[in-house]
C-alpha cells in the first residue's frame, strides 16, 4: 500500500493493463468475444483511489461522471464530431477511393442506432465508454499537474493506445488504431477541459465512436477497403487534433478554461482537514 500512495499514477497504468489484458485468456479459451476487459481502467482508478484518497477521492471521480451541467455545446462537440469524423471516412472510402459500401439491408440498420449507442453508454463492457472515467477521470487531471495540456494528451495517447494492442493483435482493429487513439486523446482532452472536467461528456463521445465507427460503419467495409477507412478516419482524427491544438493553444487546449488538474484531497490515512479547492 505504501508502494501505491508514493507512485499511484505508475501504479494506475499497471493496473489498467493487468486488469484488461487478463481477458486475453477467456478469449483463448472462446469464453468471451474480444481479448480485452473494457472497463479494467476503471476499476484500476477505483482501487488506486481508494489506497490513496478513499472515499474523498473515490467520490470526486463519481461526480465527475455524473457532471451534467455544462454548456449544451459540448454535448453537441461530443455526439457530433465522431459522426462527422466517420461519415467524412466512409464518404472519402466510397466516392473517392472506389469502394463497396453498404448494402440496403445494412442502410436498414440505422434504426438500430440509438438503442445501440444507450446500450455502449450504460452496460460496462460492451464497449470503450467506460475506460473513460479511468483514463480521464483519474488519469489525465494528473498528467496535466505541471504539464501542459498537450504533453499530457500525447503521454496518455500512447498508453492508451498500446493498451488496445490485444484488440490488434487478433484483428478486431487495425495497427492504425494506434495513430487514431493518440489523436483521439487530443481530442478527448480538449472536450473534458472545455466541459469542466465532466467525464460524462467524454463518455458520451467515445460511446458515439463505439457505435457509429465501430459498431456501424466500419462493419460496411471489408479486405483492402476496411484497412482503408481505418486509416482514413485516423487521418482525420489527426486534422481535428492539429486544428484543436493551433486554435486552442497547447497549454490548455482551452481558451476560456484551464486544464483539469489532480484533485487535492487528503490521503486515506491522513486525520488532517480536507482541504476546500
Amino acid at each position: 500500500m505504501s508502494l501505491v500512495r508514493r507512485h499511484p499514477l505508475i501504479t494506475y497504468f499497471v493496473l489498467a493493463y493487468v486488469l484488461s489484458w487478463w481477458g486475453w485468456i477467456l478469449y483463448a479459451f472462446e469464453l468471451s468475444p474480444l481479448p480485452i476487459v473494457g472497463f479494467g481502467p476503471f476499476l484500476a482508478a477505483l482501487i488506486v483511489l481508494a489506497a490513496t484518497s478513499g472515499k474523498s477521492g473515490v467520490g470526486s471521480l463519481l461526480r465527475r461522471m455524473v457532471r451534467w451541467r455544462v454548456s449544451p455545446v459540448w454535448y453537441a462537440v461530443a455526439l457530433l464530431v465522431p459522426v462527422t469524423i466517420t461519415v467524412f471516412a466512409a464518404t472519402l472510402n466510397v466516392f473517392v477511393f472506389g469502394a463497396q459500401g453498404a448494402s440496403s439491408a445494412e442502410l436498414g440498420g440505422w434504426p438500430n442506432v440509438i438503442p445501440a449507442f444507450f446500450l455502449v453508454l450504460l452496460i460496462p463492457g460492451l464497449g470503450g465508454t467506460w475506460e473513460e472515467p479511468g483514463w480521464r477521470g483519474y488519469a489525465l487531471p494528473r498528467l496535466q499537474t505541471g504539464r501542459s495540456a498537450l504533453a499530457a494528451s500525447l503521454i496518455l495517447g500512447v498508453l492508451w493506445a498500446f493498451w488496445h494492442l490485444p484488440l490488434m493483435v487478433v484483428g478486431v482493429v487495425h495497427y492504425s488504431e494506434i495513430v487514431l487513439v493518440i489523436a483521439a486523446a487530443i481530442v478527448f482532452t480538449w472536450a473534458f477541459n472545455n466541459a469542466s472536467g465532466s467525464v460524462l461528456i467524454v463518455m458520451l463521445m467515445h460511446a458515439m465512436d463505439d457505435t457509429i465507427s465501430g459498431g456501424f460503419f466500419s462493419l460496411m467495409f471489408s479486405g483492402a477497403d476496411s484497412v482503408r477507412q481505418s486509416w482514413l478516419l485516423a487521418g482525420l482524427w489527426c486534422a481535428v487534433a492539429i486544428v484543436v491544438v493551433v486554435v486552442y493553444g497547447p497549454q490548455h487546449l482551452s481558451r476560456k478554461h484551464r486544464q483539469q488538474e489532480e484533485d487535492p484531497v487528503q490521503p486515506a490515512m491522513s486525520t488532517a482537514s480536507p482541504r476546500v479547492g
